[in-house]
């Protein structure tokens, strides 16, 4: 799919060479029609409205929900009952009639062109949004009024499997993201009350299996609306419940290990081609995206001193096999991607260079395994452990300047940048330095970052020319 960014950059430029006589009027007009340069400003606009709409239905079901609560003691229990599920209805069959209508003018004929949304649709939509939100205020008050007990976290993982359902069904983004907010939010309140026992035996089975559940739930979603939200909120959840199941399930004095290095592997290793009918990677650069702030979190985390000096030696606990298939399913995947990145590697031809980045990932994720390991498992090494995760720390930040500058990104530059300034500054807090030393650091700092950004500029200028 053909972005509006590339869009927009391509007319630019198109005018400009029509202005320097490079193509004519009627190769313009060409490109025009191709690229449909006249729908730029409507799609803009559509992506307006449709955050408009959905804030407007976010604010009115607050507001029917704050007028249904101020009048509920006066109503009796079958008008409660008729009034909820008539709203409920009559908001999402209203949402689903606008939705379906069609735009007043023509579709685009290009199958790679972005689809734009009539004012009708983008109605439809937030209606639909709206009529999720009634969906959970009528099952927390149809359990209040009928006396059914629970916990707020099964109400919100009942109400976001219900908006999944919902998002599955008309194929709508806004949907799928709310339901994957939902659902962590859910899990997460699990996790604060681990220790109760969930009211229902599926409920309790979601909230043990969740990392499985959401690659179920979200991973197909993300790709049936082809939205990077919903894959990125759905890999976060992923790897949140597949680092609880570790802290809870395994023996902690060699799941460290695999907790620092199976969720940055999983992610790094991730590719859309795996799946049959997916011939596009939508996806894997989100998903590495998502795995470099995690070793960048992870390396800064464990570059202090007093993390390693403090820590104890955990007691061996019992593995809980529940939580276990969770690590062994997302683990046996893992080593699935990384062994087809390895047939790939071998399969490439000797004239083309080796992967050196996807290599240096696999060293930092390995390094940030076998430290930690080596650490709790045979001798404390407090020193040369923060020694080693401040050099993985200083490689990833290198490397991240280093594909900036390659590929012209400046947020991977930036982020590099980040890294490196934010560690010489944490080195200096950590120890005990003197005033003027810091203050000569802060002025090296800033001196840095704002000729590095200088330089940045003006190499990122010369890239189109060469």
């Amino acid at each position: 799919m053909i972005s509006d960014k590339f869009r927009r950059e391509l007319r630019e430029q198109a005018k400009l060479w029509q202005a320097e006589g490079l193509i004519d009027t009627s190769f313009y007009q060409q490109l025009s029609e191709r690229y449909q340069f006249n729908t730029l400003e409507t799609a803009s606009r559509n992506r307006f409205l449709s955050i408009l709409m959905s804030l407007g239905g976010i604010l009115l079901g607050i507001g029917v929900i704050t007028f249904v609560a101020a009048n509920w003691q006066v109503w009796s229990r079958e008008v409660r009952v008729a009034l909820l599920l008539s709203l409920f209805v009559a908001v999402n069959a209203a949402g689903f009639y606008l939705w379906r209508i069609p735009p007043s003018r023509s579709q685009n004929s290009n199958p790679n062109m972005p689809a734009t949304k009539g004012r009708n649709k983008l109605l439809g939509e937030g209606l639909l949004l709206l009529g999720a939100l009634i969906l959970g205020a009528n099952m927390a008050l149809m359990a209040q009024m009928f006396h059914i007990g629970g916990s707020s976290y099964g109400l919100f993982l009942a109400w976001g499997i219900g908006v999944l359902g919902m998002a599955y069904s008309l194929r709508l983004t806004s949907l799928g993201v709310l339901s994957a907010l939902l659902i962590g939010l859910g899990y997460w309140l699990a996790v604060l009350d681990w220790s109760s026992k969930v009211e229902f035996s599926w409920l309790e089975v979601l909230v043990r299996q969740m990392p499985i559940a959401a690659s179920i739930m979200f991973v197909p979603l993300a790709y049936w609306c082809r939205s990077r939200a919903i894959f990125a909120i759905g890999a976060i959840a992923i790897i949140f419940s597949l680092q609880v199941s570790i802290v809870q399930g395994l023996n902690p004095t060699w799941g460290v290990a695999i907790f620092c290095a199976l969720p940055p592997a999983l992610l790094w290793g991730y590719d859309d081609a795996i799946w049959p009918k997916v011939h596009s990677r939508l996806f894997q650069a989100t998903a590495r995206s998502l795995a470099l702030l995690f070793l960048a979190g992870l390396f800064y985390v464990l570059s202090f001193y007093g993390l390693w000096q403090d820590s104890p030696t955990p007691a061996p606990t019992d593995p809980n096999w529940v939580l276990l298939a969770n690590v062994v399913v997302l683990g046996g995947f893992t080593v699935f991607e990384w062994l087809r990145l390895g047939r790939l590697e071998l399969r490439r031809p000797k004239q083309k260079a080796v992967d050196l980045t996807t290599s240096a990932i696999g060293i930092l994720i390995l390094a940030s395994a076998f430290i930690p390991l080596f650490h709790l498992n045979f001798t404390p090494i407090p020193q040369l452990a923060t020694f080693l995760f401040n050099v993985c720390l200083f490689l990833l930040a290198v490397g991240l300047i280093r594909e900036g500058l390659a590929l012209g990104n400046r947020q991977t530059f930036w982020g590099g940048m980040v890294l490196i300034t934010l560690q010489i500054i944490s080195r200096v807090f950590e120890y005990n330095t003197g005033l003027l030393l810091k203050s000569f650091v802060f002025v090296l700092c800033g001196i840095g970052v704002i000729a590095a950004g200088l330089w940045f500029e003006r190499h990122f200028a010369k890239i189109p020319d060469e």
